[in-house]
């Protein structure tokens, strides 16, 4: 990326840009809350709803409920979506989740392994490989900053317990950093943007969510993902009584989300700007190249298998090691194998 100085943009603008980050994650789906219930249909019988934040104007949801095929897809197993809330970080959804108000939410295992350290009513049924260029640590583009090990002495955003801490601890870590020379500021991804435009971090530890805004608005990664060895896979997590409850809904969306999710790494362009290639909800020029680009190199969700579980493991072993969590957390224990659902179907 340039390492031109590029002009401060005003928190309006940035939020404008930030429409960007939204399209990179709902090209794999989306978190957030709501409320349920089960409507009788026009038969008279009862149809299952499962609550799912609305995808805005980007991803393979977005397609879905613009065409309908989604809830084409879960009509054959009785089921369709509500619709509701807006998709944004995964620890809100997860206590969403706990408090019974939304049955699926998208994360990464860094902040699954962070919310299981509590008390979780969610039950993770599928994953994506980590994502290679799509996260890491953020810079502006005039800063002086160059490597790893300029970062000591800094102050980095990150979010507690999450993916911002797990990356830069994970980048500390690789270049042989010391740990406490480098301040970590906890803040939301929201409050985030805005201190780091303002230059109130030095950097900032961040995903795909907000890394395409950024890198659009001029700012550069100082590492990415790869760079630093890290395995953030993505998850999936539903509510585990609905899982319980309604298993064969459970691996329709599966199903679903795995082909639609191939079709759009195969193909991102017809998952951006959905309904909309106008006002703030739309992404275009440099914004809209790197979330095309970022989606290409995206992975299709998987059943969480052996492999995938000790990668998991690990990743819980590097929190409680870091004293991110108090213990470790038995990952393993809130998996389900969605391979091995009823699949249900007319």
């Amino acid at each position: 990326m340039s390492t031109a100085p590029t002009p401060r943009r005003t928190r309006r603008q940035f939020l404008t840009v930030a429409t960007a980050a939204s399209m990179v994650a709902a090209l794999v789906g989306v978190a957030g809350c709501g409320t349920s219930g089960e409507p009788a249909d026009a038969a008279g019988g009862r149809t299952i709803e499962i609550r799912i934040p609305d995808p805005g104007n980007a991803g393979v949801l977005a397609l879905g409920k613009r065409d309908g095929s989604l809830d084409a897809a879960l009509s054959t197993v009785g089921a369709r979506v509500a619709w509701t809330g807006s998709s944004g970080p995964f620890a809100p959804a997860a206590q969403a989740i706990n408090a019974g108000q939304l049955d699926v939410a998208l994360g990464s295992i860094t902040s699954a392994v962070g919310a299981l350290a509590g008390s979780p009513g969610f039950t993770l049924f599928a994953a994506a490989q980590p994502d290679p260029v799509g996260e890491g640590i953020l810079v502006r583009g005039d800063s002086p900053i160059r490597s790893v090990a300029d970062l000591a002495g800094r102050k980095v955003a990150v979010n507690k317990g999450g993916t911002g801490e797990y990356l830069l601890l994970r980048a500390l870590v690789t270049a042989n950093v010391p740990v406490d020379r480098v301040e970590r500021v906890y803040l939301r991804p929201d409050q985030s943007a805005p201190a780091f435009e303002s230059g109130q971090v030095d950097a900032w530890a961040s995903w795909s969510t907000y890394v395409v805004s950024a890198l659009a608005g001029g700012a550069r990664l100082l590492v990415d993902g790869r760079t630093i060895g890290s395995d953030n896979a993505t998850v999936w997590a539903v509510r585990s009584a609905f899982a319980t409850e309604h298993p064969e809904v459970v691996r329709a969306l599966y199903a679903y989300l795995r082909d639609k999710g191939a079709a759009s790494q195969a193909d991102p362009a017809p998952f951006v700007n959905v309904f909309t290639d106008a006002g703030p909800q739309s992404v275009s020029g440099r914004a809209r190249e790197i979330t095309i680009d970022f989606a290409r190199q995206s992975s299709p969700v998987e059943p969480i298998g052996a492999d995938l579980l000790a990668r998991f493991d690990t990743v819980a072993r590097f929190f409680v090691d870091a004293g991110v969590t108090p213990k470790k957390v038995d990952v393993a224990a809130h998996v389900l194998d969605v391979a091995k659902l009823p699949a249900g179907g007319a």
